[in-house]
């Protein structure tokens, strides 16, 4: 198991740690990588990669639906939309490995969302033959 941090600089951004987590892969052997969020405001998911339109359009659905200020929302600290988005997007991913490798698709990449920041996020990556 490894751990990485990755810290964010705004209140809602999703992070490409794609790269990260492939460092963390191990050069030999194959199995599947769970990659997870240690946060209740912050998820995990695999998209698109390639165009950052993609990324804005994801957040900008998720505020349109789920409002960071909603009347009825009793949560104190005022970011109980920030735990909704997550629990959408979850909190793991999980991603076949094979020779150092993971087997993503051409266009995937995986991403930290962030729905409560700027801080900075702990992910733990794991593994299984």
């Amino acid at each position: 198991m490894k751990e990485f941090h990755v810290s964010t600089n705004a209140r809602e951004v999703l992070v490409d740690i794609t790269s990260e987590v492939e460092k963390c892969i191990p050069e030999n052997g194959s199995g599947v990588c769970t990659v997870f969020s240690k946060h209740t405001t912050c998820g995990i998911t695999i998209n698109e990669n390639a165009d950052p339109d993609v990324q804005h359009d994801i957040l900008l659905y998720l505020s349109e639906q789920i409002p960071q200020f909603y009347e009825g929302f009793r949560h104190f600290e005022h970011n109980s939309d920030a735990h909704i988005k997550t629990s959408f997007m979850g909190s793991s991913v999980s991603i076949p490995f094979e020779r150092g490798k993971m087997c993503l698709g051409r266009w995937q990449g995986i991403y930290l969302c962030e729905f409560d920041g700027p801080k900075t996020r702990s992910v733990v990556v794991s593994f299984t033959a």
